[in-house]
């Protein structure tokens, strides 16, 4: 096993690898994926030095989660902190996000997980309402108080958001997207939750593989797969989708950024060490199905932090190419 830089998960009081395991991949909403490949994918991450695993009871409708579950109970040397989500199997109106039913969403978490106290429950982007609910913490806490969950965090579709639920003693961590074509949180939530003590988990760190380079506009994805039927937020948020940038315009930008990467680095592995060395981020959690990109994600620890150059660089094409496209929506 490889030994990964490590860094406190917030108020988890938990470290965690600064390279995580995005796990939306393996429920199977990318295109179908076999458990065989995903427990090679899961085995290649804690190989890796990742000790970190996100999940999320609606990746798969809980396939994600059980196959985490089920890697972990042959591998309980493994000592990977999980962290799932809920709250998206329901309508999305803030009437649902109540004690009762987080207690049965919880239940069935605890059931795909195979065990009694989950590590960290993350609210699944709920309506913006629900973050500033007083009533939605009490439910929070009470999950704390009776063992079902050991800390609890939000995962954001807006910077707004975020900043809401850094204000709020109990919540440990933000799970933000956050990635070269998307700099708004630098501005402000990075430093407020460092100022709190919250965790921050970028995630979508490569606009849905935008950042990969390996797109070109004669690519297809699968119909299963979200690139295909949520391009325009048909789905859920627009966000979550190649960083709502139009794909020819994610095209062009991503091919630009493919020259910033230094020698010897992809510029998937460049995208993920731009967000590491960002100022309040405390893991980054690329998806992978297969087990060689799971090992080139977890490399991106290790390389050389990016020269002040490229930093510019970035800003500069984020300027040029997709603040004018996206920010209003932002």
């Amino acid at each position: 096993m490889i030994v990964m830089e490590q860094r406190e998960l917030g108020r988890t009081g938990r470290n965690v690898s600064v390279v995580g395991q995005g796990t939306w991949q393996l429920g199977g909403d990318w295109g179908e994926v076999r458990e065989a490949d995903a427990f090679d994918v899961l085995d290649a991450a804690v190989g890796a030095g990742v000790t970190f695993f996100d999940t999320a009871d609606v990746y798969g409708d809980g396939r994600s989660e059980q196959l985490i579950g089920r890697y972990l109970k042959e591998r309980p040397d493994a000592g990977v902190l999980v962290a799932t989500k809920m709250g998206r199997r329901a309508e999305q109106v803030p009437e649902n996000y109540v004690l009762d039913n987080f207690r049965t969403w919880n239940d069935r978490s605890r059931t795909n997980l195979g065990v009694e106290t989950l590590d960290l429950v993350q609210l699944h982007c709920p309506p913006t309402a629900v973050y500033s609910s007083d009533e939605v913490y009490d439910a929070l806490d009470t999950l704390v108080a009776e063992q079902r969950i050991a800390a609890y965090g939000v995962s954001v579709e807006t910077c707004a958001e975020a900043l809401t639920a850094i204000a709020r003693p109990g919540v440990a961590s933000v799970q933000i997207i956050l990635n070269p074509f998307r700099l708004k949180p630098l501005d402000e939530v990075l430093p407020a939750a460092r100022a709190a003590g919250v965790g921050i988990v970028a995630r979508v760190p490569l606009a849905s593989g935008l950042l990969s380079g390996k797109y070109t506009a004669d690519t297809v994805f699968a119909p299963e797969d979200h690139r295909t039927y949520n391009r325009h937020g048909e789905a859920f948020d627009q966000g979550e989708t190649f960083s709502g940038i139009e794909y020819g315009t994610g095209l062009a930008a991503a091919a630009e950024f493919a020259g910033f990467a230094p020698e010897g680095a992809t510029p998937a592995q460049t995208a993920l060490r731009w967000i590491i060395q960002q100022p309040g981020v405390t893991s980054v959690i690329p998806g992978a199905r297969s087990v060689e990109q799971t090992r080139a994600n977890a490399a991106a620890a290790v390389l050389d932090p990016l020269p002040q150059s490229a930093l510019d660089a970035v800003r500069d094409l984020y300027d040029r190419r997709i603040r004018a496209a996206v920010h209003d929506r932002w």
